[in-house]
Formats: structure tokens, sequence, C-alpha cells
């Protein structure tokens, strides 16, 4: 989710820049997209969200957020998708973090390990 683009490509990220587009297109329309935009300006966030329905019916839905900016062009060779232009909060892009670097602060781990404490306290 861009900020300076009110939010996309946010759930439409994977056929963003149309339904067959590879990771480079996807990344070019975003810089494309971007092209006047300032650094300051270039806020971004991914976003996961996760849904479990127990068997006794109970739903458990969790977030997990990573903010940071998108890049003036790729960097790295980690990652798929957004990864190149995304910069995380350590300043590098996700395609330039370890997948364990990654995991640590990206969307999808902090939801599954929300996820992973919710199933904990409603299962044991």
């Amino acid at each position: 989710m861009v900020d300076a683009l009110d939010g996309r490509p946010g759930i439409y990220s994977s056929r963003y820049a149309g339904g067959n587009s590879t990771n480079d297109e996807k990344n070019a329309k975003i810089l494309y997209e971007l092209r006047n935009v300032k650094d300051e300006n270039r806020g971004a966030k991914f976003v996961t969200a996760l849904c479990c329905i127990l068997p006794n019916k109970k739903e458990i839905i969790v977030r997990g957020e990573c903010r940071g900016k998108i890049a003036f062009e790729p960097i790295g060779e980690n990652g798929f998708y957004y990864d190149p232009i995304f910069i995380s909060e350590t300043g590098k892009t996700f395609a330039q973090l370890s997948a364990e670097e990654k995991d640590k602060i990206s969307h999808r781990g902090i939801a599954l390990r929300k996820l992973t404490k919710e199933l904990e306290k409603n299962l044991i």
C-alpha cells in the first residue's frame, strides 16, 4: 500500500500491472507512478490479514503490518514481487535481506506469530 498512490496497489498488488505481468513490470509500474514523488512522500506498507475459524465457530483475525518507503530503483536479489523496491526500517530493501532477517520484520511473519499466539490460547 503506497501512501502517494492512495493505498494502491493494495489487495490488487499481484495484478496491478496486468494479470500476467512479471515482478519487474510490477515494480516498474510503481516506480513510474512515483517518478515525481520526493523521498519523504514515498511512504508505504505491506499488510497481511489472516482469519482462522475454529471448530467451535470462534473467529481469530490478526493483522501484520510493516512500514517503509519505496526506493527510486530496484535494489537486491532476494525475495519476490515488490521486495526490491520496498525499503524496510532496516534501511535496506526486502530484497537485500536474508529470509531470516525479513521474517523478523515482515508483515507475514508478524501476522503468523500473532495467529500462533491466538491459536495457542484457544486450543490448549
